[in-house]
């Protein structure tokens, strides 16, 4: 059960907007193997003065397309996290069509106890047979 949150500046059309989070949860699905309902995404605009990054580091020219994601979602192995970043790159090149030097990723791992959703513990093992158990009521 990952959860997106993804930042750009204002100004950008809903289109453009949902692009981006389809782009993103298709990836998910690729790469982490979530299933198609297992989309909980948040989007964030910010003003110019309020989505500071260097235009230029590690020589990399971005613009002010630039877009920041943080994917929190449970130990994944490396190699599923390489996947979904070619996966994200290439979904965003296509459609909004981002170019890659201006996404930025970051994954935040939790430990799949630190799941809670719908008054049950979740299952974010990434093996979605058992989808939680009930907390027991005070």
């Amino acid at each position: 059960m990952p959860l997106v949150n993804i930042s750009l500046r204002k100004g950008m059309s809903a289109d453009y907007r949902r692009a981006i989070a389809d782009a993103i949860h298709q990836a998910m699905m690729d790469a982490f193997r979530i299933p198609a309902d297992d989309r909980f995404i948040l989007i964030c605009e910010h003003s110019p003065e309020n989505m500071i990054q260097d235009r230029t580091f590690f020589g990399i020219e971005r613009s002010d397309k630039s877009v920041f994601l943080q994917i929190v979602v449970n130990h994944r192995p490396v190699e599923q996290k390489a996947s979904f970043y070619e996966f994200v790159v290439k979904n965003l090149g296509h459609a909004p069509g981002l170019r890659p030097e201006d996404i930025f990723i970051g994954i935040v791992e939790v430990a799949p106890e630190n799941w809670w959703a719908f008054a049950r513990n979740v299952n974010a093992s990434g093996s979605d047979a058992v989808r939680g158990t009930a907390l027991p009521r005070p």
